[in-house]
């Protein structure tokens, strides 16, 4: 499923990311659909990825049904593979990352001689790819367009961003559920490098949102081999869709004014839906099953939200 043209009754707004197709009912739920969209570099690829929606919700869901013991979250149903519903909440307009490891823009940062990420300061004499002492929280701004940025605690205080209670609350919430992420992980010779989570509220209750542990939110590690490669100075071997960046650099592509997106040939689709499988196997330690999209698809989905009207 690429692109969605759905109404459904007492529809209220619609919104298309880069990857999910949004649909607010009733202004107090909402219909997730996740595309086969892939993007990067914040441009949506000209072809879709086959069943990449539908791997991404499911690793998703999985994972937010195993973290229900520590917060609520906002699904309500999955009525079918790549579409969620669930409870419209009011988010904080944050990222929360969390990074167990020195890897990807921190190390960037860090070796171009920053210690101090987001408020956050790291000692010297660290190495690329090292477990960090304890895990920390790097938080980014969620912006409605351009890049998101790097924000400190002070700062999300002082412009409103989430109260002291709130934002003291998200991060023993995020540590909690990184740190289960991370015993999932382990139990498929994984290792989660970095990840990120976004929040909401409704009332004065805290909602988990959005998808978690997906490879295109979180960075993986494979456990085995993962202390010899950094002792010898070497790349980790990554489960995320890092490889689709490193097909476009490899391709003289990295977003930027002028340059054009190469070729996606059926090989190159082909190759990319493959990997994207791969990672779900990883991840979940199960076998994938593809569902192509019903074509009454639409139907289905009204069905379930008559449930909750």
């Amino acid at each position: 499923m690429n692109l969605t043209n759905f109404q459904f009754p007492n529809q209220t707004n619609f919104y298309s990311g880069k990857v999910r197709d949004v649909y607010t009912i009733n202004n107090d739920l909402m219909v997730m659909v996740v595309s086969d969209r892939i993007s990067a570099f914040d441009v949506i690829l000209p072809k879709p990825i086959p069943y990449k929606g539908q791997i991404l919700n499911e690793i998703a869901n999985h994972h937010l049904a195993q973290t229900i013991d520590i917060l609520p979250n906002w699904v309500l149903e999955v009525p079918l593979p790549n579409v969620t519903i669930g409870r419209k909440c009011e988010p904080f307009k944050l990222e929360m990352v969390i990074r167990g490891y020195l890897a990807g823009s921190a190390w960037r940062a860090y070796k171009n001689g920053i210690r101090t990420i987001c408020g956050v300061t790291l000692p010297d004499g660290l190495v690329e790819n090292q477990k960090l002492e304890q895990p920390i929280i790097t938080p980014t701004t969620k912006a409605s367009a351009g890049h998101d940025e790097d924000i400190s605690k002070e700062e999300i205080i002082a412009n409103g961003i989430a109260s002291l209670a709130d934002y003291e609350q998200l991060v023993e919430y995020t540590h909690a559920i990184y740190q289960r992420g991370t015993d999932l992980a382990k139990e498929h010779h994984l290792i989660l490098v970095d990840t990120k989570y976004e929040f909401g509220k409704i009332g004065n209750q805290i909602f988990l949102m959005d998808e978690i542990h997906t490879p295109d939110s979180s960075r993986y590690f494979y456990a085995d081999g993962y202390e010899e490669r950094l002792e010898k100075g070497e790349p980790q071997k990554q489960l995320s869709k890092e490889f689709v960046r490193e097909w476009l650099i490899a391709n003289d592509f990295m977003g930027k004014e002028g340059q054009t997106v190469p070729q996606m040939t059926p090989e190159v689709i082909e190759n990319i839906s493959k990997r994207y499988i791969e990672l779900y196997e990883h991840i979940l330690g199960k076998t994938f099953e593809p569902i192509d999209a019903p074509q009454n698809a639409e139907e289905i989905i009204i069905q379930c939200l008559e449930r909750y009207s």
